[in-house]
């Protein structure tokens, strides 16, 4: 993660203070800029996409905001021994967290080492704060809640009252607003850390607004849609349909449109054409295995054999004709091989 906002050394005591926005075309784009997790994001809604990631790195603790035009199913998990926390940042638009909903009073957790599925609505804005388990302890023990950090190891979605979660978004935006560089010492740095941290923390703290509670997980339907997914992607060469997608997880065609209601919002139908729409896209971008692939090659590995109606479906989802993403994929590989 250090990649993304570095922290170049001024002095032995000193850091820069750098925030740097970055802005994507692509949602594949959108989560590579965030580096040091293991991530995938799906466009789910028709259009042209448009992410911008404003971030800091300040030593074990990430910073940022994030905001994307279209819906997207993301796949996400961060590093070994961090937490991460998203909080929205306008009310109205509620994501999901593992089939949970991310309500206008509330932020989302997660502990590192646990693959975690988010669904964000189009037009959604988020504050990310990413830190290690060990400085989150130490800040957590500091306010007299030494079990805050187990329980938030449990716990989905964490509810705030309308003042703290305000009071919190003032807090990350001012984090942003020092813009450009500056030097920042060891105690400055411990500061901004601990108000962050103070915040966040003291939101979740029994009294400070509702109490936060272990929110059950929904792991059979979440396991049923992974496992579609995973079906899916074996089967890549071949459209699967719904009547055989129901056989093969022995379940009926009215719970499958459920749990894909339930977790991801969408019906199964749509969600497998779209999955191999973006799967279409990657193949298209990672121009690295071979120049030589045509646009109908990688269709054709995915499936589809009508190229006309593949065509429409594609410039629909992605607001783009798929010879458009192929031919910018090969001018970027162009540009690397001219630079070396």
């Amino acid at each position: 993660m250090r990649d993304f906002a570095a922290i170049l050394p001024m002095t032995p005591s000193h850091h820069s203070y750098c925030v740097q926005t970055r802005i994507a075309h692509d949602a594949d784009e959108q989560a590579r800029n965030l580096h040091g997790w293991r991530q995938t994001y799906d466009q789910l809604t028709a259009g042209c996409f448009l992410g911008e990631l404003t971030g800091l790195q300040v030593d074990d603790m990430h910073v940022f905001r994030e905001s994307t035009s279209q819906t997207l199913r993301q796949t996400c998990e961060v590093q070994s021994d961090a937490y991460w926390f998203g909080i929205p940042v306008h009310d109205g638009a509620t994501g999901r967290i593992d089939g949970h909903v991310i309500h206008t009073d509330s932020f989302a957790v997660r502990p590192g080492d646990m693959e975690f599925e988010l669904l964000t609505p189009a037009g959604y804005e988020v504050f990310g704060v990413v830190v290690s388990g060990d400085v989150l302890c130490r800040h957590a023990s500091g306010i007299g809640c030494d079990a805050l950090v187990e329980q938030l190891s449990k716990t989905a979605v964490v509810p705030i009252d309308s003042t703290s979660k305000a009071q919190l978004c003032t807090l990350l935006a001012q984090v942003f607003a020092q813009g450009g560089n500056a030097s920042l010492n060891a105690q400055a740095r411990h500061n901004l850390r601990a108000s962050v941290l103070g915040s966040l923390l003291s939101a979740c703290v029994p009294g400070s607004g509702e109490s936060a509670s272990t929110v059950p997980l929904r792991p059979r339907r979440r396991s049923i849609v992974a496992q579609a997914r995973d079906y899916v992607l074996a089967n890549r060469d071949r459209p699967v349909n719904v009547p055989e997608l129901c056989e093969h997880l022995h379940v009926s065609r009215r719970t499958l449109q459920y749990c894909f209601e339930d977790v991801l919002g969408i019906a199964p139908a749509s969600y497998l054409r779209v999955i191999r729409l973006n799967g279409v896209r990657r193949d298209l971008c990672d121009m690295s295995g071979g120049g030589a692939q045509s646009v109908q090659d990688i269709a054709a590995a995915w499936g589809f054999w009508h190229l006309s109606q593949f065509a429409t479906d594609y410039r629909k989802l992605f607001g783009v004709r798929p010879s458009d993403t192929l031919k910018a994929a090969r001018a970027v590989l162009g540009d690397m091989a001219l630079a070396h």
